[in-house]
């Protein structure tokens, strides 16, 4: 077989051959010898390079131990183990030998690909840390490093699966290592590769690096629980036996062939349900499940039916996850039943294609290559999640940003929902609408106005349930909102939103910046086309800063005050006027995004008379000259107050607070919402006041108006009506 690495050793013309197969055996501790019995599935010559890179390993890491005093190459060689228990080719397995040498010895890159081939010298280098920056803190450092590794399992999804393998066994040999150490281990193993196993479908190894870690993170509760269990065990088993001869008894009855299994939930997803429900052990009824393995699709269903028959369901217990597979392409009928003595019980009714699949997940690709159905389906899948990876990388703003929107997209709860033309779609549980409409298409998300659910209309913060048909309404104009983040619950909404608003905060405070250095230059009497590129280019270097787009925005955003940089520059200019000229207002829309914003507080509308606050790193806030809260700070922060106006007909809609205090009659609030519509304004908002005012109502509405005689005229209509007693503008 002419592999990479062959050919790579071949074209070297490497002096040290492979050793021979009946050779290998020679002078060898007992792991060794397990090991090359596993790998009987390679061809002989892939089997005498593994070999051969055992022997590299071995030679690099010579000299080196464990701390609990074993050779450091016991290490390699469990994790190459564990990969050839998998049945994964042999580059995986050559990779896994080597994926410390990197790291730990002088041994380079380029030597492993001269003499292993560079498939493998990337999969070492995909699993290699990055090097150390000096006084970065842990957690910058260990966003960058999950970073690599994800996106280097993006390319080549082997890179997971011998990590995975390497944390398994670090955390099977933990007992020498600090306490400290071990937990933070641990603790990052349930936060990041736990979820990992469970979204390739990974389910052995993922119960098995949930008790590890849960065992290190919570040592007193683990045994506890592991000895409350070991006594249930006991008790129950007169009960596990009935339970299981009733399944099959039942099932033999129908005709329907099957095996029947009994299985014991792990110590960590008991101790989970005990933390989530508030439950104490003794309210755990569900220790136990039972697995039914059919031979095909359409006997699952009839299994289902023949249990139900048997025993009493328990209503809102039932999952099909063969119609609507899970994210990670987990398939079953998932019931829970009354069983005897009124105990609950769990049955999964599943395939042999879909157990392997549940139990061994993305690895069944390499175990059951001879097999009908070897994963397509679950590839397919995968495929897609790496793709969203690399996406969500190429908009994310650094590390440890990334690290916390895919932390969000790997746990594994779900949502199901349709699109209107039946497609079904898997978002994070607690998702909402906005999460749906960037799940269709970025720009879908974008420019969301609003949405219907089941043909009916909601709003975008509603939370998703499963089978909801979700229908997104857009408008050109439309963009998204800070808000948005309070309540989106998908890494790649969060991802796409911070994205948007950082572009927009960029553009705002670079136009904002530069109207606002303009404005101070002309109270200078300088024009800005007046001054040098010579000159331009002295203020903007010593201010630190690399081009005028920078310094526009540092002004924008508050970071540099615009009369400051006018001053400079007018001193180093070549022509100032010696009288100033009277101070013009800077003009703002209201529109220009989150560079300049309308303070909340009092709800601006062109026509108002308004003023600016420049908060830094934020922008300019609007205000009216009213405003109590502009009132209080002005005495205390001068300085960051500047002469603003409005541009003449900005073309938008504005929000305005009104509160209306009408008869407490039967319609009023339709007919008064009827006035406003007439007025032609947009309602945003309604709520009424809960005390019970006998004879009168108060109704809040935030309507969107174009200015301040836009307003008016709408007020003037309002008063006219018979049921309103009285009308006003309402900023607090």
């Amino acid at each position: 077989m002419n592999t990479d690495a062959t050919a790579a050793k071949l074209a070297i013309g490497s002096t040290t051959q492979p050793e021979p197969v009946s050779a290998i055996y020679e002078n060898e501790d007992p792991a060794y010898r397990v090991f090359v019995d596993t790998l009987s599935y390679l061809e002989p010559d892939e089997i005498a390079l593994v070999v051969d890179s055992y022997r590299f390993s071995e030679e690099a890491h010579k000299g080196q131990s464990r701390l609990s005093g074993e050779p450091y190459i016991t290490h390699p060689l469990a994790v190459a183990g564990a990969l050839a228990e998998w049945r994964m080719d042999a580059q995986a397995v050559i990779a896994a030998l080597l994926h410390d040498v990197m790291e730990d010895t002088a041994v380079t890159k380029d030597e492993i690909a001269v003499r292993f081939g560079k498939q493998v010298a990337d999969l070492v280098d995909g699993l290699s840390k990055l090097e150390k920056i000096e006084f970065q803190p842990f957690q910058v450092a260990q966003a960058e490093n999950f970073r690599k590794m994800l996106m280097a399992m993006a390319h080549d999804l082997r890179i997971v699966m011998i990590k995975l393998a390497d944390r398994l066994h670090n955390l099977q040999t933990m007992a020498h290592i600090r306490l400290e150490k071990r937990r933070r281990i641990a603790r990052e193993t349930l936060e990041i590769y736990v979820p990992i196993a469970t979204r390739l479908g990974l389910n052995n190894i993922s119960r098995q690096l949930q008790d590890l870690a849960f065992k290190h993170v919570h040592p007193m509760r683990f045994r506890v629980l592991k000895r409350a269990i070991k006594a249930v065990r006991g008790n129950r088993r007169e009960l596990l036996s009935k339970t299981l001869d009733g399944i099959y008894s039942k099932l033999h009855e129908d005709n329907i062939e099957a095996g029947v299994f009994g299985r014991e939930k792990s110590l960590y997803s008991i101790y989970r349900k005990m933390v989530e429900k508030h439950l104490s052990f003794s309210q755990v009824l569900d220790i136990y499940g039972y697995r039914i393995i059919v031979r095909d699709i359409p006997t699952c269903y009839l299994a289902l039916g023949s249990l139900h028959s048997r025993y009493k369901p328990v209503p809102g217990k039932f999952k099909d996850y063969i119609a609507i597979p899970k994210g990670n392409g987990y398939q079953s009928l998932h019931t829970t039943l009354i069983g005897p003595y009124g105990t609950p019980i769990e049955i999964q009714i599943r395939t042999q294609s879909m157990h392997n699949l549940a139990e061994e997940g993305i690895a069944s690709h390499w175990l059951y290559k001879d097999s009908e159905d070897s994963g397509a389906h679950l590839q397919v899948k995968m495929h897609k999640w790496l793709h969203s990876l690399l996406e969500l990388q190429s908009s994310t703003g650094d590390s440890s940003e990334f690290l916390e929107h895919v932390k969000v997209d790997l746990f594994p709860d779900e949502v199901y929902v349709f699109t209107p033309k039946g497609k079904i779609l898997a978002l994070p549980r607690g998702s909402t609408v906005i999460d749906f409409a960037y799940a269709v298409h970025t720009d879908i998300g974008h420019h969301c106005v609003a949405a219907r659910i089941d043909h009916e209309l909601i709003s975008l913060s509603t939370e998703l349930a499963n089978g909801n048909q979700v229908e997104i309404i857009t408008a050109p104009q439309a963009s998204p909102n800070p808000v948005w983040l309070t309540y989106v619950k998908s890494g790649r909404a969060r991802s796409k939103i911070r994205q948007f608003l950082r572009a927009s905060q960029q553009n705002g405070s670079v136009d904002l910046g530069e109207n606002m250095l303009k404005q101070e230059l002309h109270v200078l009497g300088v024009l800005p086309s007046e001054i040098s590129e010579e000159v331009w280019e002295r203020v903007i270097r010593d201010s630190g800063k690399k081009s005028k787009r920078e310094f526009f925005a540092d002004i924008g955003l508050g970071r540099g005050l615009a009369t400051i940089f006018a001053h400079r520059l007018a001193a180093r200019g070549e022509s100032t006027q010696a009288e100033t000229v009277k101070p013009t207002p800077l003009l703002v829309r209201g529109t220009e995004g989150t560079a300049v914003q309308l303070a909340s507080c009092c709800l601006p509308i062109p026509g108002d008379p308004i003023i600016g606050f420049l908060r830094q790193g934020q922008g300019l806030q609007i205000h009216t000259t009213t405003c109590s809260v502009a009132l209080k700070s002005r005495n205390t922060e001068q300085q960051n107050w500047i002469h603003v106006g409005w541009e003449p007909d900005p073309g938008q809609h504005f929000d305005v607070r009104i509160k209306v205090t009408a008869l407490n009659v039967r319609g009023v609030l339709g007919r008064v919402a009827t006035g406003i519509s007439q007025a032609g304004a947009n309602i945003e908002n309604v709520s009424m006041d809960g005390e019970n005012l006998g004879m009168y109502t108060v109704l809040h509405f935030l309507v969107q108006v174009s200015d301040r005689l836009h307003l008016a005229t709408l007020m003037r209509g309002l008063r006219r009506m018979t049921d309103v007693v009285r009308i006003v503008r309402d900023q607090e």
